[in-house]
């Protein structure tokens, strides 16, 4: 089946689904499924209001996994990410000084930065961040994430030579 049905056919949920999991740590390049998104709804495929909202809230459900799992489970989690290997360390220690140094708003940032937008809830529920302080940031750099992602695959949707990913 070809790229452009799947998203037709599952385009809501995979949306979800793939936001949702892909900030728990499945490797799937998060900024070329929300522009797809964007894309497919400049093409009448998807519609605009809902892709976007299912992006935004898998995103804000993956956000959250990784926040809780850090409170609860809390460092023994980011050791055990360190133990793969020295990028995962260095990449705990690079999201825990900013914290350090930022405090909250890191969440609103770190966001664009790839890997370190996975690293970064389970840092500050590990670090036992209160939840509505994480909310406030997280999602709301995760909303503006995704609404510039978006946007660009919306306003270059048209020019997307869909075939190439079949």
């Amino acid at each position: 089946m070809e790229f452009e049905a799947l998203l037709a056919d599952f385009g809501y949920a995979a949306l979800f689904l793939a936001f949702c999991l892909g900030i728990v740590g499945l490797p799937i390049p998060n900024e070329v499924v929300v522009m797809s998104g964007g894309a497919l709804s400049s093409e009448g495929l998807l519609l605009p209001v809902p892709a976007f909202l299912m992006a935004f809230g898998g995103i804000s459900c993956g956000l959250t996994v990784g926040f809780v799992i850090g409170r609860y489970v809390g460092l023994p989690i980011l050791k055990r990410f360190g133990a793969r290997g020295p990028k995962f360390e260095k990449n705990i220690e690079r999201a825990q000084q900013l914290v350090g140094k930022y405090g909250s708003a890191a969440l609103l940032f770190t966001y664009f930065i790839p890997f370190l937008r996975n690293l970064m809830p389970y840092v500050v529920g590990a670090n036992a961040m209160k939840y509505r302080t994480f909310a406030l940031y997280a999602y709301t750099g995760a909303f503006l994430w995704t609404a510039v992602f978006f946007l660009v695959g919306y306003f270059t949707g048209s020019n997307v030579a869909w075939e190439a990913w079949e």
